[in-house]
């Protein structure tokens, strides 16, 4: 308790930030925490991983954005896909070297084939060897101008990244019948539970909200729902409020009454769900940044893993998700004052609705979109 009073106490520019330049939210962890590890002459150099569809436009609006705005970044760039075979893994290899030794990388969406058995999904491959496990995607309402159902939403999903149903071990004992593991581990979500209650505690937030299916699932979703419940008795005397909902309660409740959420916490499956949900409430995929953090590293993404490819190559992306993941990412490695002008130059955008992509209503181009950021930065 007294660590945690301890933390308090710090100013918040200790902490990396996450959010809106209006809500600038501490992507705080129980471990220690990270930054760029190659700095030279005050450049950074930052991992990037484009990812399949539509990644390679949203990143080159990101670096447009980042030329125009000074940012002293330096990437190192790997045009991985998804489409490669997983047994040509030479580029997959050097892109992670790169990250361990950058420390810090953004990315988009690589493509996971259905129909291809054995196949590896190359973007859990990359969280699970960096054990980036906490994946923290904000949901809230942008100042736009676009139909949403509700308000004011504004809550955080905290999803434990490395096991659970995706752990990738299946197989097939006999023909016709397929076995598929899930995953638990008291250690994995004891860690996954602090960080979601610290990062509750240094946001000020008042409740987090557990999501399981322990009434089916009585070992390993059992396990999960008892642990986070052990870690949030730590919390009680600091005011955060712990709950439990089903996943298919929570899935309803989220459509109907998100406002009564705050914190959630959920395995593997159920987060990837849950901010899709979350995104189609304040305008969908397009708009939410997301971010993968570990003890050691950090990888930035949108927080709606969608690819894009039926829109790949027709200008009409919306790179919100990833300019505003990048924003974290500088805020992460300590570059705070370019993160608020990109940010602010963002939200000016968005609040004027001028320039918008058609996924908001708009019937502008991703260029046009990354035009009119560059044009309000300060």
């Amino acid at each position: 308790m007294q660590r945690h009073a301890a933390r308090l106490a710090q100013p918040l520019q200790s902490y990396r930030s996450f959010g809106t330049v209006g809500t600038k939210t501490s992507l705080v962890q129980s471990d220690p925490l990270t930054a760029s590890g190659t700095v030279y002459g005050g450049i950074h150099t930052v991992t990037l991983i484009p990812g399949d569809g539509v990644g390679l436009e949203m990143a080159t609006s990101v670096k447009t954005i980042f030329r125009a705005a000074g940012v002293p970044i330096e990437w190192e760039q790997f045009d991985l896909t998804g489409y490669t075979d997983s047994k040509d893994d030479t580029l997959v290899r050097q892109a992670m070297d790169s990250i361990r030794k950058n420390k810090v990388a953004l990315k988009g969406l690589l493509y996971t084939p259905t129909n291809r058995l054995g196949h590896v999904s190359w973007n859990g491959m990359v969280r699970k060897e960096l054990d980036v496990y906490a994946s923290t995607t904000l949901i809230q309402n942008l100042p736009g101008s676009w139909p949403v159902r509700h308000k004011n939403v504004n809550f955080a999903i905290i999803r434990e990244n490395t096991e659970g149903e995706y752990s990738g071990k299946e197989h097939e004992p006999v023909p016709g019948i397929v076995e598929s593991l899930k995953v638990s581990t008291h250690a994995k979500t004891e860690r996954i539970a602090k960080y979601a209650f610290d990062f509750a505690l240094k946001n000020k937030r008042n409740k987090v909200t557990i999501i399981h299916k322990a009434n089916i699932m009585k070992l390993g979703d059992g396990l999960f729902l008892r642990t986070c419940r052990e870690v949030g008795k730590r919390y009680e005397s600091f005011g955060i409020k712990t709950e439990d909902m089903i996943v298919d309660n929570a899935s309803m409740q989220l459509v109907s009454k998100p406002h009564q959420f705050d914190v959630i916490v959920c395995g593997n499956l159920y987060g990837n769900i849950l901010s899709n949900v979350g995104a189609a409430l304040v305008g969908g995929p397009g708009i939410i940044p997301g971010a993968n953090i570990g003890r050691d590293f950090a990888v930035f993404e949108p927080g709606c893993r969608h690819v894009g490819k039926d829109i790949m190559g027709t200008n009409m992306a919306n790179p919100t998700g990833m300019i505003l993941s990048s924003v974290h990412l500088l805020r992460h490695i300590g570059l705070s004052d370019h993160a608020d002008r990109i940010s602010k130059a963002v939200t000016k955008v968005i609040k004027k609705g001028n320039v918008l992509t058609p996924d908001v209503g708009g019937t502008n181009t991703t260029t046009d979109f990354t035009l009119a950021v560059i044009g309000e930065l300060d």
